[in-house]
C-alpha cells in the first residue's frame, strides 16, 4: 500500500495558496491511489520546540543508554522520523516567509535531521539515510524569485530545501512555486491566479 506524507507551514489555513495547492495534490493522488494512506502533519498544529541543549544531549546519548527522561525529549522527534520512514512520497506545503521557509518548516527540519536516523557518516563522508523515497515541494511566494528575475538572488527556499534534503538522501525532489500571491491582497482573482497551478499540480501527480 503505497502511503502519502502530507506537511503543511502555512499559518493562513483558509487564504493559504501553499495549503489549497497541497490540497489538490492530495485529492489527486488519492484518485491515483485508490488504495493509498495519507499521513497528515500541520506543522502550525504540532507545537515543536526549538533544538536545546537537553535534546543535542539525549540525540547524541545511545538508545539502550538513554534516560527516561532522555526519551521523553525525543518522542515528538521519534513520531515524525517515523512518519518520513513510513511514507513512500512525500508533499510539502511551503510559503516564503522573509526569503526564506517559516519558522515552523526549519523547527521541523530539526527535529528529523538527526545523525544515526536520517544521516551518518561514513569513512568520514555524509551520507543520507531517507533513500527510495520522492518529494513534491510546493512553494507560494509574495513576490516573483524564478531564475532571471530581478529578486532571484532573495530565494533561499528551494536552494535551503534541495541542499538539506540532499544531505538527507532526498534527491527525488519536485519544485512546483505559485509566484506572484501578493496580487490576491490587491483585487487579483483567487480563481484564475490558482487554476494554472492547480493544473500543474495534478498533471505532475498524473505523470509522477
Amino acid at each position: 500500500m503505497s502511503t502519502l506524507l502530507h506537511i503543511d507551514s502555512s499559518p493562513l489555513y483558509g487564504r493559504s495558496v501553499s495549503r489549497e495547492l497541497t490540497g489538490a495534490f492530495v485529492a489527486q493522488w488519492k484518485l491515483t491511489h485508490p488504495n493509498g494512506a495519507v499521513i497528515e502533519r500541520d506543522l502550525n498544529a504540532s507545537a515543536i520546540p526549538p533544538i536545546n541543549a537537553e535534546f543535542v544531549g539525549a540525540m547524541y546519548t545511545p538508545d539502550e543508554a538513554r534516560t527516561p527522561r532522555q526519551n521523553e525529549v525525543l518522542s515528538l522527534s521519534d513520531t515524525l522520523l517515523a512518519e518520513l520512514q513510513e511514507a513512500k512520497e512525500y508533499v510539502v506545503g511551503v510559503p516564503m516567509h522573509n526569503f526564506g521557509v517559516p519558522s515552523v518548516m526549519k523547527l521541523w527540519i530539526d527535529q528529523i535531521a538527526r545523525r544515526g536516523k536520517t544521516f551518518a557518516y561514513v569513512d568520514g563522508k555524509p551520507k543520507g539515510l531517507i533513500v527510495g523515497k520522492k518529494a513534491t515541494f510546493i512553494i507560494a511566494t509574495g513576490g516573483m524569485y524564478d531564475a532571471q528575475t530581478q529578486m532571484a538572488s532573495f530565494n533561499f527556499v528551494e536552494p535551503y530545501l534541495r541542499s538539506v534534503f540532499g544531505f538527507l538522501g532526498l534527491t527525488d525532489a519536485t519544485f512546483i512555486t505559485a509566484g506572484g500571491t501578493m496580487g490576491l491582497n490587491s483585487g487579483l482573482d483567487r480563481g484564475a491566479f490558482l487554476a494554472p497551478h492547480i493544473q500543474a499540480v495534478q498533471a505532475h501527480v498524473q505523470i509522477a
